[in-house]
């Protein structure tokens, strides 16, 4: 009975996450439009710039960076292997989208500025 409950409770954990995130993006979008608000606002909110993709592939450089540092403290340390290949996923992942973050808001101050 155990090995059937931790599956269904994370597939509904999940779902009732992106429902959650969903419905509420719905509303939001609709308080919006009832208060006059354009809904072309929408499209350029979401994909238009090409950040997202620029964002995972720097979050999946990080990972990977991550991954041979826990590869690089694994063998030349004696701490837990499995606790520094996590560790370091997360550090780095983490400093990835920071680093996406600030590059993203240069970027935007250099388009945006008048020419």
């Amino acid at each position: 009975m155990v090995d059937i409950v931790v599956p269904v409770s994370l597939f509904l954990m999940i779902f009732a996450i992106v429902y959650v995130i969903y419905t509420t993006r719905n509303k939001e979008r609709m308080a919006l439009i009832e208060r006059g608000a354009d809904p072309k606002l929408f499209k350029s909110m979401s994909r238009g710039s090409g950040y997202s993709d620029f964002k995972w592939g720097l979050f999946m450089v990080g990972v990977a960076i991550g991954v041979f540092l826990g590869v690089l403290i694994e063998q030349n340390t004696t701490l837990e292997p499995e606790h520094m290949y996590v560790a370091m996923i997360l550090v780095c992942g983490g400093l990835a989208l920071m680093a996406a973050y600030l590059l993203r808001g240069k970027i935007e101050k250099r388009v945006d500025k008048p020419q």
